[in-house]
């Protein structure tokens, strides 16, 4: 029996149903190996030879694969139909030669398929072919970029940059694009400008609405009715005149459907209609993928299968009628930059699956199913019609005249089904009219002058910031979910009502980027980079040559940026973000001169323990801070040092510090450096502070009394962690900071009770009970953790990801979750030591090429294992 490889558990469980006994279907869980990340996983003095490792949890099933081809002497590799995919594959074969698995007789073969279907696997299995070297070229190469970027250009971040954690190749000009969008807004200054509308009426009694496009004669601009002045003149214009139909235009229109998805449209459709984050939106996407549902969900192309595409013609027309199925098949033409990585659309398998049948009980899946269903059947369906009609009113002296305009809906063709959304709210012409004729009058009903200010360019979401990225051409669609959450994760950018933030830690590393590495954060370098990457996985380039072009100038620029010191790098960081961080004050006075001593200048300044702050030049004497983004006096500064009150002999006052707003009692003096203070909890504005607040929050940790068991003291107060009440050594969340005043003593033993502790007691109450493990036995439960929700069978704990929530997780997900935690097997083991393999020849010179081309290609069945070995 053949022993098949995929990346996943569930993905095996399904194709191993298809395959029957015939086949042993085993998963690699993912990559097996990577570089060790550490200096020297990649060497550029020597050919930009590869060290790789094999990750400590991937041991036992390279393991469990080996332990298989003994028995079964056929290796079928069946990995996802990606550039990744295909580098996985090689992976395996490279380390299963390594530890002599595969032996000289043993065949080994690659299949892919699209969609877990019966059809498309054992399809697939009938057209086996070997590993795809180009395509393994380009990971290697993508993967040498990015570990050189990483493993070079952090530690500078780190030397002179504190608090700045990392960097990355494509994340970076991500965060840039943040970044520059935030500042454009912060520059942004609002123009005033007036519209005026009138309600009309047609003699029929039907009223609509028209705007005024001329007045006096003239064509009205955008900013010609500048002011509430010129607004109200308009008004009286038009009151002061009769208006007449001078036309009616009516033209006929058609709107085509829009393709289907491919990764990056569906991240931003998915955003858009469901908001949900990319890392969502792939989760439910992969799940689907692998239960069979959808064809395969990173891709780049948005041409579908022939077959695929008579199928939803077919269901077009059984469910919607003949009208609805255009006469020739709608062909899209594929944005992907070569054959080898070019696949099919996201699409369903089934188009006959109707998604109210769906038999999937998570509750994204399910919506992002519905979006695919109608967006695959929606582009094979007839363009819809519609009627837009232009009508023009004017006064009898041609100095007046407004305009009405609308559309009506001839035949909703694909509308009735499926509507792409906007990312931007735009002014439409879809309003419906009533019926006007041609010189008949327009009786005046009401006439309304509106205010308007220009807006700033918005945010991204990540819907637009993939768009945005896709336009650059930075990146590739497939990449764009991991890239937009690696920022996110670093605590460079922060989601905030579904827009992207930068942090000040994004604003720094950005700024010092821009200014000591500009080349390597430039939109173009970088798209330009993706096109010569796109050209070694078509075979059309040698990665070699691109590694020894891109290390040549990168370690140059590098190497500059040694004798650099912190100072220097605050003051040029410190220009750069001058615009962000010192404002025009309205009273024109000199934006950096410190609000609090009036003598001092403001600049920027580090913290030991990371980011950065505003702080005036006269400290210790002078201790006024704010952070970066407090601009504008929204600061809270004009709050700094407000006495509060008096407690006794001491004044309680309100302080602003790098790290927000909190009371302190006394002041700081050489008997007690540092007088008693208290933080502000999370929701409590400044503002809103007075005596007895400051008091409560001085007074914590606060005494609830005598635990009724063992006598000791029962406290609650706010820490780390937010408000919580402690019993001993063992403490337990409050879910309000409010109850850490009110909390009494019955309600925190119950707190306690419920919460456990690593040396046992009372066993925590399960947030939800999902049911027994279907395959093992035993209860799945959704617990609270300290760090955040997971689930629970037996004594595994497997945290849940970010972007799921308790209430959501469905028993199929958790056995899953579960699964992949017991097989990691808990505890860390030691490290194995490296074996270096995949030896890139030295960038220059055809007899150095020529010595380590084996050891630089893939390996195919017949190919030597010596460096592997």
């Amino acid at each position: 029996m053949p022993v098949v490889v995929v990346e996943s558990p569930a993905k095996a469980k399904t194709i191993n149903k298809y395959l029957g006994s015939d086949y042993t279907v085993l998963a690699s869980y993912g990559h097996v190996r990577d570089l060790p990340p550490k200096d020297g996983s990649v060497d550029p003095e020597h050919g930009f030879e590869m060290t790789w490792e094999v990750a400590s949890d991937s041991k036992k099933h390279v393991k469990a694969i080996a332990d298989a081809l003994k028995e079964d002497n056929a290796l079928i590799l069946a990995t996802d139909p990606d550039r990744e995919g295909e580098a996985i594959s090689w992976h395996l074969e490279e380390t299963l030669r390594a530890r002599r698995a595969i032996k000289k007789d043993t065949p080994v073969s690659r299949v892919v398929f699209n969609a877990i279907t019966k059809s498309a696997v054992t399809e697939a299995m009938k057209n086996p072919r070997t590993v795809d070297e180009p395509l393994v070229h380009a990971y290697l190469a993508r993967r040498a970029l990015d570990y050189l970027v990483g493993f070079n250009l952090s530690p500078v971040l780190w030397r002179k940059l504190p608090g700045a954690k990392s960097a990355g190749r494509v994340q970076s000009v991500c965060l840039r694009l943040i970044v520059e969008r935030e500042m454009e807004i912060e520059a942004f200054r609002a123009r005033e400008y007036w519209t005026v509308t009138a309600v009309l009426e047609t003699p029929r009694g039907q009223s609509y609405e028209a705007r005024l496009v001329t007045l006096g004669g003239q064509k009205l601009d955008k900013f010609d009715l500048a002011t509430a002045t010129d607004a109200e003149l308009a008004v009286k214009a038009i009151e002061s005149r009769d208006f007449t139909v001078a036309s009616v235009e009516a033209k006929p229109a058609t709107r085509n459907p829009a393709p289907p998805f491919m990764t990056s449209t569906l991240q931003q459709e998915a955003s858009r209609k469901f908001g949900f984050g990319a890392r969502q939106t792939m989760q439910a996407a992969q799940r689907l993928y692998e239960a069979g549902i959808i064809t395969y969900m990173r891709t780049d192309g948005i041409d579908m299968a022939p077959e695929a595409v008579m199928a939803a013609r077919d269901a077009i027309k059984d469910r919607y009628g003949a009208d609805y199925v255009p006469k020739s098949p709608r062909m899209y033409k594929n944005k992907a930059k070569n054959a080898q990585e070019a696949h099919e659309c996201i699409r369903p398998t089934e188009m006959t699956r109707d998604p109210s049948k769906l038999k999937v009980t998570d509750d994204d899946q399910r919506k992002l199913y519905d979006l695919i269903w109608k967006r695959t059947i929606a582009s094979q369906m007839e363009a819809a019609r519609l009627e837009r009609t232009t009508v023009e009113v004017e006064s009898a002296d041609h100095q007046v005249a407004l305009r009405a305009t609308g559309q009506v809906v001839m035949f909703d063709g694909f509308l009735k089904v499926y509507e792409e959304g906007r990312d931007d709210v735009e002014d439409g012409d879809d309003k419906r009219l009533p019926q006007i004729m041609q010189g008949e009058p327009a009786r005046k009903d009401k006439i309304t002058p509106e205010q308007h200010f220009t807006q700033p360019p918005p945010r991204y979401t990540e819907a637009t910031l993939v768009k945005r990225m896709e336009e650059l051409g930075i990146g590739r669609p497939s990449t764009y979910a991991s890239i937009v959450t690696t920022i996110q994760d670093r605590g460079y950018v922060l989601k905030d009502k579904n827009r992207l933030v930068p942090e000040d830690k994004g604003r720094l590393v950005t700024a010092f980027l821009s200014n000591y590495f500009s080349r390597y954060v430039g939109y173009e370098f970088t798209a330009n980079l993706e096109d010569e990457l796109d050209d070694v996985s078509a075979g059309a380039r040698d990665y070699h040559e691109v590694l020894d072009r891109f290390w040549k100038d990168f370690s140059a620029a590098i190497a500059e940026t040694a004798d650099l010191r912190i100072s220097e790098v605050l003051e040029k960081i410190d220009e750069v973000l001058a615009p962000h961080l010192y404002p025009p004050r309205e009273d024109g006075s000199d934006p950096r001169i410190c609000p609090k001593c009036g003598a001092g200048r403001l600049n920027l300044k580090t913290a030991r323990s990371g980011g950065a702050f505003i702080g005036c030049t006269n400290y210790p004497d002078c201790r006024y801070t704010r952070s970066l983004s407090a601009v504008n006096g929204d600061d809270g500064s004009e709050l700094d040092g407000k006495v509060l009150g008096h407690d006794g002999e001491d004044e309680i006052s309100l302080r602003i510090g790098r790290f927000g707003p909190y009371v302190q009692r006394g002041e700081a003096t050489e008997e007690v450096p540092k007088p008693p203070r208290a933080s502000l909890p999370k929701g409590w504005k400044p503002e809103e502070i007075d005596l007895d607040k400051a008091l409560m929050l001085l007074s914590l940790p606060r005494e609830i009394g005598p635990h009724p068991e063992d006598g000791e003291t029962v406290e609650a107060g706010i820490g780390r962690y937010g408000p919580f009440v402690k019993h001993g050594k063992k403490y337990a969340n409050l879910p309000d900071v409010e109850e850490v005043f009110t909390i009494g003593m019955n309600r925190a033993v119950e707190v306690l009770a419920q919460k456990k502790t690593r040396g046992g007691g009372t066993a925590a109450k399960p947030l939800r009970q999902l049911g027994e493990h279907p395959e093992k036995g035993g209860a799945i439960d959704v617990m609270a953790g300290r760090y955040g929700p997971y689930v629970k069978w037996e004594k595994v704990n497997a945290t849940l990801p970010k972007d799921v929530e308790p209430g959501d997780v469905t028993l199929e997900q958790a056995v899953e979750l579960i699964d992949a935690k017991a097989a990691k097997g808990g505890k860390t083991k030691a490290k194995a030591a490296p074996a270096k393999t995949a030896k890139a020849p030295k960038a220059a010179g055809k007899t150095a090429r020529k010595a380590t081309a084996k050891t630089a290609k893939p390996t195919a069945r017949t190919k030597s294992t010596k460096a592997a070995e």
